[in-house]
């Protein structure tokens, strides 16, 4: 099974980009959103970087459990 980047719809703040992120690389999500913000102050960059990653990842897919 391939793993895909999803927006997560659990684990987020704004938009579940760094949680979608994060659960992809397998990683505490707090150090993805600590990236972020530093390439936001940094350059600017981490701000366009989210924004575009908000508009072109997709939502996760939601899964009705069917054991109940």
């Amino acid at each position: 099974m391939s793993k895909k980047l999803y927006k997560s719809s659990t684990d987020k703040k704004l938009c579940g980009v760094c949680g979608g992120v994060a659960a992809y690389l397998n990683i505490d999500s707090t150090i993805v959103r600590l990236i972020f913000v530093v390439l936001a102050i940094g350059a600017f960059s981490g701000v366009l970087l989210y924004i575009l990653a908000a508009l072109i990842m997709p939502d996760e897919p939601y899964y009705e459990d069917k054991t109940k």
